[in-house]
């Protein structure tokens, strides 16, 4: 496994397991920005936000994958990266602002 395959995944599994613990266990205080005065449903936030990070987890894990077991397709493996990183961001950005009061009004 080549060391941009192993950073890759290493990531994708911190990722992932960041995630999760917002998710599951409705740690919301990992996200960035969080403010409790702010957002009125602690779940929904964590559902959303958790969603999309174990999903950025997934997709770090899998273009690792690609990486390991098609090296020739590394340029498409990273532009999928990216791309599906962005998506998800913005994705999570826009869900989490559906419970934020500040903008809500």
């Amino acid at each position: 496994m080549d060391s941009a395959a192993f950073g890759l995944a290493g990531a994708g599994l911190l990722v992932f397991i960041l995630g999760a613990l917002i998710k599951y266990a409705g740690m919301v205080e990992l996200v960035a920005g969080y403010d409790p005065d702010t957002v009125t449903d602690d779940e929904a936030l964590a559902n959303v936000v958790g969603t999309n990070v174990i999903a950025v987890g997934v997709l770090g894990l899998g273009c690792a994958a690609v990486l390991v077991l098609e090296p020739t397709a590394s340029s498409v493996g990273w532009l999928v990266f990216t791309l599906g990183t962005v998506f998800f961001a913005v994705r999570a950005i826009r869900g989490a602002r559906r419970d934020d009061t500040k903008t809500s009004n």
